[in-house]
């Protein structure tokens, strides 16, 4: 990109500075830290029904709220933390949705003690590697994929909740499982390179 030239980013990242540093520095990149994982797991279950800027602006009472997305730590919440969570006007005070985080705590759990980390579980669904589109337009970017549904099934299979096929897709191209950004984007370019060189 030359000096002084904008940069060109995915419609949807908007004009919100919040987005747009989420969409430069986190979207599409690819993740192994299991913490991480388990937070993007969690916000994607949390936003189903709300806009992502929503959940954007509630990440840091949530990280607060979930001791840190420490799934060791979330699985020991009784009903005494349930009821604190669900009166924090911090997060999405949905019973249904807290819930779960703590359920999905016990599965990520299990998970990481059959496969050694969640990571090493979920890479498995893309041979270890993101996989590159080459979208022209938003209008292109599907909602769901066959390996969405696929991961989707096996999730909940494993006890997990909120983990429906749009839920996966969307933390497939949060995590960078693939890289969703359009061609016309400068973070495509850049994401598509660095798997390249690692490869």
């Amino acid at each position: 990109m030359k000096q002084g030239e904008a940069r060109i980013r995915c419609s949807w990242a908007g004009q919100d500075p919040l987005y747009q540093a989420y969409h430069d520095q986190e979207w599409g990149v690819p993740v192994h830290d299991d913490r991480l994982l388990f937070e993007f797991l969690t916000l994607e279950g949390a936003q189903a029904g709300l806009s992502w800027i929503t959940i954007l602006r509630k990440r840091a009472a949530y990280r607060e709220a979930f001791a840190g997305f420490d799934p060791e730590r979330v699985v020991q919440f009784d009903k005494a933390t349930e009821a604190e969570l669900l009166s924090n006007a911090g997060i999405v005070r949905n019973r249904l949705k807290v819930g779960s985080t703590i359920s999905n705590a016990r599965a990520f759990l299990k998970v990481q003690e059959e496969f050694g980390s969640f990571a090493a579980y979920q890479w498995r669904f893309t041979d270890g590697e993101a996989l590159q589109n080459a979208w022209r337009s938003q209008s292109e970017v599907p909602a769901t994929t066959p390996l969405s549904d696929q991961l989707s099934k096996d999730l909940k299979k494993r006890g997990f909740r909120f983990v429906g096929s749009t839920i996966c897709y969307a933390y497939m191209q949060a995590i960078g499982m693939v890289n969703d950004h359009i061609v016309e984007c400068y973070r495509w370019q850049e994401l598509k390179k660095s798997c390249c060189d690692r490869s």
